[in-house]
């Protein structure tokens, strides 16, 4: 198992983890390279499990305190292993190997790594000279190393003195320009593996003239930097890491103070994202300096590199916290960049603020420009953008800016946005755009409710989004339908182009979606008076099954109604909804149970899917959600299934939030990810299905939260398992691609933090191509509206 990077390094919350993971489990655990006693004393202390460990330490101390049997590799096993290892990295046989190897092996004490930097600074080599001399250098280097810092312990001092004149050999075996790369690796953080692309951006800081490729290629040859297996990802060794410790100032000093401006723009948002912690505080002063000298070339250099940085971020927290070191640095510049910036410059600032800024930065950004009389230059700019993402991520920004402005300012706004081009971005072959378009649209409707929404009925907007219903991909089906039920809501006046010759043509999903906001049923009876209510309420408290059935069935057109504010306050002012609660338990009825349990939850789906917040809020007080979820896991297909889709319509109902909230509150979200551990194929599928539903509809905390539990690993052991859960992790991710709740720079961060759990849970595996690729594209096809804003503007 992995720990999540969203934990955070605490011990005791890693502890936590794995005795709950561990509990009933039996394995073998093996701890390597423990330098720590706490460590093994706190692998012993986990309880209720029957695993097994295997601990390796040069510390004896280790073994003292874990009262553990005691295997000692013998110095004639370690010769051997040491010399095995020369062997492999050197590419020469035992017979090609030069007597003297043996010397080197000693001088070397044997450790592996010092022995895999030497073989490989001698690969193919057979002359004696050349080994002797390498000896010669190896003691030259060790004897003028840098001390290792404090916490090495002190016997260990020379052995990794030695370590570290195999590096200083290494690196004088290698071109000038890679020694020169490696050494400003100094400012880079390598607790946690790197991006390539911040490696690359620091190779053309220096202004060398070799291929990045081969430069890197060398390192990693040469044992100083390890590159993670079918990754674009690189991590350091430990010792190669603590060899670097002193020489952090020599690196930020080259790519920071030294370096031209442009290269120091260029760096220095990479080093603010994935630098020492030292470093990141150099990194802010550059990048301040550059907004207040107001160097406009070096500014839209740096904010071109502050947006590839920050998508390269390993978890949502890293990402998080690096966007808002960005933001405050950024938000109090913008205005006046705008001001006095040329027409590229705000365009590189439009397109960096759709990545770096959230809800709450878009409130601060409106006042200041507001305040500078800058809305009207990015307006005068809109109107003459020609670049399609250009045009796209101006809408999207004013139309942010004009939920916080004042109703004068925000009418001006909306009504310069060019919504007949905005329009033509909806087609399906405009896929690239749509996510973009369908948050500008939302603002607009948000802030100019009805007449926002009549401007772009004019525009075409409607007839575009059902045409998307009957073409486009699922994801823009999705958004589709929210934005038709949104312009329903608002009143716009869609009947003519939603009418029954339209709608059965629509996929089934999106027919049943908007057919009770365009297809009224003006034959459905008006509310019955208080006394056949009572009547009702009679019959459903009955223990006879058929009783309960008709009067489920006489409730059926109210829940049609259940919006009406007096048959709101008829039924929330009843005693039905624990009446409910008691009938999906099974309880109190004498036949037909199955039957009786199937009606109820179809009534509750109703209720949620008409009347929204209130009846949701009742069916949470009542604990009738995780009734529906126990009947979820029933062995019976119909109950199952209908309890299933009441869930389904409850979390997508207004008032969906309330239940996503309660989830988090009870751990429900852990509770339903173990469900695809259960043995029933069934509740597999259904909780499959139900973790999607709240991919789709949840918040960064509901989908962390999930990546916390790890569904990304037991759903890739489901599509390894076969049939029917071949495509579960892409029906997850393209759940996600749903998401309204999450910014596209943030569903990003999350899609690649899938892809390595997807790829560290298939490795070896036969299904490991092919599940790789089908997750890959589905995170491509995702991601097409986030990579337009990497196009070039004209």
């Amino acid at each position: 198992m992995t720990v999540n990077e969203e934990m955070g390094k605490d011990l005791d919350d890693v502890c936590c983890l794995l005795q709950t993971a561990l509990i009933g489990r039996s394995m073998l655990i093996l701890l390597d390279d423990v330098w720590e006693q706490d460590i093994v004393d706190r692998f012993t202390k986990l309880y209720d499990n029957d695993c097994r460990y295997l601990v390796t330490t040069r510390d004896e101390a280790i073994y003292e305190i874990a009262e553990a049997e005691k295997v000692e590799i013998s110095k004639d096993d370690i010769k051997e292993i040491s010399k095995e290892i020369l062997l492999y990295h050197s590419l020469l046989s035992v017979e090609e190997l030069p007597p003297v190897a043996e010397v080197l092996l000693d001088r070397c004490g044997h450790h592996p790594l010092t022995v895999a930097v030497m073989g490989k600074a001698l690969r193919k080599e057979t002359r004696v000279e050349k080994w002797d001399k390498a000896i010669s250098n190896l003691s030259t280097y060790a004897t003028c190393a840098p001390g290792p810092v404090s916490y090495v312990n002190e016997k260990d001092v020379e052995s990794t003195l030695t370590i570290f004149g195999s590096f200083e050999y290494s690196l004088e075996a290698m071109p000038e320009n890679s020694r020169s790369f490696f050494m400003v690796l100094a400012a880079i953080s390598w607790e946690e593996p790197v991006p390539e692309a911040c490696l690359e951006s620091i190779w053309s800081a220096l202004l060398q003239n070799s291929l990045f490729s081969l430069v890197v290629s060398k390192l990693v040859e040469g044992s100083l930097i390890i590159k993670l297996e079918d990754q674009l990802l690189y991590h350091m060794h430990d010792m190669v890491s603590l060899y670097l410790e002193n020489k952090t100032n020599d690196a930020v000093r080259t790519l920071l103070s030294e370096s031209i401006s442009d290269c120091a723009a260029l760096v220095a948002p990479w080093l603010f994202v994935f630098g020492k912690e030292c470093v990141k505080g150099p990194a802010e002063q550059k990048i301040r300096s550059f907004f207040s000298q107001l160097e406009f070339m070096e500014i839209e250099i740096l904010l071109g590199s502050t947006t590839q940085a920050l998508m390269t971020c390993r978890s949502i927290s890293d990402f998080e916290a690096s966007r808002l070191g960005f933001s405050k640095i950024l938000g109090p510049r913008i205005a006046e960049i705008i001001s006095v910036g040329s027409p590229d410059l705000i365009f590189a600032i439009i397109k960096a603020i759709t990545v770096i800024f959230f809800q709450a930065d878009y409130i601060n950004l409106a006042q200041s420009l507001e305040t500078a009389g800058s809305i009207d230059k990015l307006i005068d700019l809109l109107g003459v953008c020609e670049d399609t993402s250009t045009v796209a991520n101006f809408s999207y920004v004013l139309a942010k800016i004009s939920e916080h402005v004042d109703a004068t300012i925000a009418d001006e706004i909306l009504s310069r946005i060019p919504m007949d081009r905005i329009a033509g971005l909806l087609s399906p072959e405009n896929e690239l755009w749509h996510e973009s378009v369908f948050t500008t649209l939302a603002s607009m409707t948000k802030v100019g409710k009805l007449k926002a929404v009549e401007t772009m009925i004019e525009s075409g907007v409607d007839k575009k989004l059902l045409v998307l219903l009957g073409n486009g991909s699922e994801i823009s089906q999705h958004h589709a339908i929210v934005m038709l039920k949104t312009f329903c809501e608002l009143g716009a006046p869609l009947q003519g182009c939603m009418g029954p010759a339209v709608l059965i043509h629509l996929p089934w999903h999106a027919r049943i979606s908007l057919e009770r906001f365009v297809l009224f049923d003006q034959s459905v009876p008006p509310s019955p008076k208080p006394q056949q209510f009572d009547v009702i309420l009679h019959k459903i408290r009955q223990r006879d099954s058929k009783e309960i059935i008709e009067a489920i069935q006489g409730l059926l057109p109210l829940a049609e109604r259940a919006k009406d504010s007096t048959v709101q306050d008829l039924l929330l002012g009843s005693n039905l909804f624990g009446r409910l609660s008691l009938l999906l338990q099974c309880r109190e009825v004498e036949s037909n149970q199955n039957q009786v349990r199937s009606q109820t939850a179809f009534l509750v789906m109703k209720l949620a899917c008409t009347g929204g917040e209130p009846y949701v809020h009742r069916f949470l007080e009542l604990n009738i959600v995780h009734d529906l979820i126990g009947m979820m896991q029933c062995n019976i297909d119909e109950l199952q299934d209908s309890a299933y889709y009441a869930l389904h319509q409850i979390v997508f109902a207004k008032g969906g939030s309330l239940v996503l909230q309660r989830f988090l509150q009870l751990g429900t979200i852990e509770k339903l990810v173990n469900l695809l551990d259960c043995k029933s194929l069934k509740t597999k599928d259904l909780a499959m299905q139900l973790l999607v539903d709240i991919a789709v509809v949840g918040t960064k905390p509901c989908i962390e939260r999930m990546l916390a539990s790890h569904v990304v690993e037991k759903l890739v052991a489901l599509e390894k398992a076969g049939e029917p859960f071949g495509g579960a992790v892409s029906r997850y991710i393209q759940g996600l691609n749903m998401c309204k709740n999450v910014q596209s720079a943030e569903r990003a961060v999350m899609k690649q933090h899938i892809l390595r759990k997807v790829r560290s849970a298939v490795r070896g595996h036969k299904l490991e191509a092919s599940l790789v690729a089908s997750v890959e594209y589905c995170i491509a096809e995702g991601s097409q509206g986030a990579s337009s804003s990497g196009r070039k503007k004209k």
